[in-house]
């Protein structure tokens, strides 16, 4: 179910991508693709930056590694030959399993990659786990974001949580008004 390849969205075929779990050995690249998504002057090659909301690090490598480590937690990567150019984290929690550090390469971003894992994603928590429900949580001043997972079928519930301010683990917000909204959406 992980693994396979899929066509990146070249019309020609000829780039492909390969699914899977990654290992504590992915770690660095993993945070290193996080980290251009999210933050600084690469993140803005694509549309999901947040370097207009926030500096510093969207993640280290102790933070990846812990995913890895936490039982019923994984990192589900993307591969274009030997680069990780597309990753999510999935965390089984009961009856649901929960969706978190999405990155796709800025460069490789509306492609339509983004779309398949996210897909893969989902289908591995239902069919796998045999969660019904995926849960996320997304900085509320992102509304093309929002948007994009609505459009996937996501729900707002309009549940609020505080943004953790003064922990530089999760960056450096650059304006005081900052919180996460939970989207949830049925598996079954």
């Amino acid at each position: 179910m992980v693994k396979g390849t899929i066509p990146s969205g070249d019309a020609s075929g000829a780039a492909r991508q390969t699914f899977r779990v990654a290992t504590a050995e992915d770690v660095p690249a993993l945070v290193s693709l996080i980290e251009s998504a999210y933050r600084g002057e690469s993140s803005r090659a694509g549309w999901t930056t947040e370097a207009d909301l926030l500096e510093g690090q969207r993640t280290d490598a102790e933070a990846v590694a812990d995913v890895l480590r936490e039982p019923g937690g994984l990192m589900l990567l993307a591969e274009s030959g030997d680069e990780t150019v597309a990753c999510c984290q999935l965390e089984r929690r009961e009856e649901h399993a929960y969706f978190g550090m999405f990155a796709v390469r800025p460069t490789l971003q509306g492609g339509g990659l983004g779309r398949t894992l996210l897909e893969r994603a989902e289908r591995l928590a239902r069919d796998e786990w045999g969660v019904t429900e995926m849960r996320m949580t997304v900085i509320s001043a992102r509304e093309e974001l929002l948007a994009w997972y609505v459009r996937r079928g996501y729900t707002r519930t309009g549940e609020r949580s505080a943004f953790p301010y003064g922990d530089e683990r999760f960056g450096v917000p650059t304006r005081e008004d900052l919180e996460f909204e939970l989207l949830v959406k049925r598996l079954a």
